[in-house]
């Protein structure tokens, strides 16, 4: 990011992060993704660092590192590391699932789940999206009813869950006011929980679905068939699951946005030494005009996405960005990501098409961002109904 957005104490948090992502992502991170699961191993090295549920308050153990800039900091260096799939589970973990329980859990939950969201002994999910749903929420046909002792029964099925596999549970949204699954709820046909895996055979993550990039982060249909729930395991109140999933979006969006253009600005520097090193008709690529003038508009690209994200960070830390807002970034930075990390794929020439050079592995990855946490089309649908007149 441009000069004067982070401070002395990010750049101090930079260095932990750094040092922890040379030693135990790096090293590793070929392998997790040949294996397409990432080891337990990373979740717990990065408990150890302090590096999961960065705005967890110091009341349930935390650090309350609430300022976005800190989580941006850790996708950059993941970035650096083409480790772009453990940024992906990172962010399920801390910009999906924790979020709705700093906001809608009771004292007593968080006092329950919040020490395992730090410690890893706890990888979570969301589990929003069904197969024939995709982003319609209210078309979600999974179930929880009611049982004689006060929790629920829950049974449904679930799709494109990252770590899906690997994970301890999931955030699940389901129908609860009864309706049959073959209509489209209402605003309050839906309840939040959060479903652990242990003690629930019914709760059966299915096939790890192939994916084109992002090979590292286990993706997953689960399915739950007869699966307790706890009475506790209840986020906020009953019948407001669609209202809190919206509530959860925003953060969830400018995660995306950070993301796409950590991984912009790497692939573009990468970019830059790649083509001042290999050399056509006896010259450096880079000194061809076509070269220059690309990499100058791709440079002004980034910039003005750095500067909307960081803007957008700003507007979070206030508290202040709406889901308008946050899908107007989202949309911005995702599909900048994908045309120019494609325009840097190009200057690399055939280089570019082979898997083991990074921005071959980028391409693949940020082809998610402008569908995960929202398409394009329903980001834009958002700003649209958004628009005067």
């Amino acid at each position: 990011m441009f000069a004067g957005f982070y401070e002395e104490i990010h750049e101090e948090f930079r260095e932990v992060v750094r040092e922890f992502v040379t030693r135990e992502v790096a090293p590793r991170y070929k392998e997790w993704d040949q294996n397409h699961m990432i080891d337990r191993s990373m979740w717990l090295a990065a408990a150890e660092n302090g590096l999961l549920g960065l705005a967890v308050g110091e009341e349930n153990g935390g650090m309350g590192l609430s300022d976005y800039r800190f989580r941006m900091i850790l996708d950059e260096e993941l970035a650096r590391a083409d480790a772009l799939g453990v940024a992906l589970a990172l962010h399920l973990h801390d910009d999906w699932v924790l979020p709705a329980v700093l906001q809608f859990a009771t004292a007593e939950q968080q006092q329950a789940w919040l020490p395992r969201f730090m410690d890893g002994s706890f990888v979570s999910s969301v589990a929003f999206t069904e197969p024939g749903a995709g982003s319609d929420l209210r078309a979600v046909r999974t179930k929880a009813v009611k049982d004689d002792d006060g929790g629920w029964i829950l049974n449904g099925q679930k799709t494109f869950i990252g770590n899906g596999v690997s994970g301890d549970g999931a955030l699940v949204l389901a129908r609860t006011d009864g309706s049959e699954p073959r209509e489209r709820g209402s605003e309050t046909s839906f309840s939040l929980f959060l479903v652990e895996k242990q003690g629930n055979p019914g709760y059966q993550p299915g096939r790890q679905l192939e994916k084109m990039g992002l090979k590292a982060s286990d993706t997953a249909e689960l399915f739950f068939s007869e699966v307790k729930i706890p009475a506790e395991n209840l986020i906020g109140e009953e019948g407001r699951g669609l209202e809190y999933a919206k509530a959860i979006l925003p953060q969830g969006r400018l995660g995306v946005a950070t993301s796409a253009v950590a991984v912009t600005a790497e692939v573009l520097r990468q970019t830059i030494s790649y083509v001042g090193e290999r050399e056509a008709f006896g010259h450096s690529v880079r000194e061809f005009q076509h070269t220059r003038f690309q990499l100058a508009e791709l440079q002004v690209r980034l910039e003005a996405a750095e500067r909307y994200v960081a803007a957008a960070v700003e507007r979070f830390n206030a508290g202040e960005l709406d889901l308008v807002a946050a899908s107007k970034v989202k949309l911005w930075a995702s599909e900048q990501a994908k045309s120019s990390v494609d325009a840097c794929l190009q200057l690399h020439g055939g280089y570019g098409y082979i898997l083991e050079y990074p921005v071959a592995q980028a391409y693949l990855a940020v082809r998610l961002l402008t569908i995960f946490g929202g398409t394009s089309e329903i980001l834009k649908e958002t700003i649209a109904g958004d628009l005067p007149g």
